[in-house]
């Protein structure tokens, strides 16, 4: 079993920047391998942000690109998001997930069904 918890979350004005981090515990290793950034906003579907792979792979939403950046610790068991210039339309709860490295999960690995463990999620709230 594995075990996410985020934070990091909070109210910024737009313009702004946060850090949001995801501590993972338990079989991290062969469980939570490959890692990903998720966000809700109200009233819509779970939209991928940011993923990390094996190694130095990273994958990123067109709509995020160039401002959000995924990163691990050494130890691979903490997982960050850097959110830099953040837009209003960036307002939601953010959820990280973790998922065994599968050919599959690289093939999808922003689609929500391709993770297999969540945390509870932080909230993000831009104003303007």
């Amino acid at each position: 079993q594995v075990q996410l918890v985020e934070s990091g979350g909070g109210s910024v004005q737009a313009g702004g920047s946060l850090r949001l981090s995801c501590a993972a515990s338990g079989h991290t290793d062969t469980q939570a391998d490959c890692m990903a950034w998720f966000r809700q906003p109200p009233g819509k579907e779970r939209e991928g942000l940011a993923a990390s792979g094996r190694g130095s792979d990273t994958f990123y939403a067109d709509s995020v690109k160039g401002r959000f950046t995924i990163s691990r610790d050494n130890t691979r068991a903490t997982l960050y998001l850097q959110m830099s210039n953040l837009k209003p339309e960036d307002t939601a709860m953010y959820y990280c997930a973790a998922a065994t490295c599968t050919a599959r999960w690289y093939i999808s690995s922003l689609n929500p069904a391709a993770s297999t463990t969540w945390g509870q999620g932080t909230q993000v709230t831009v104003s303007i």
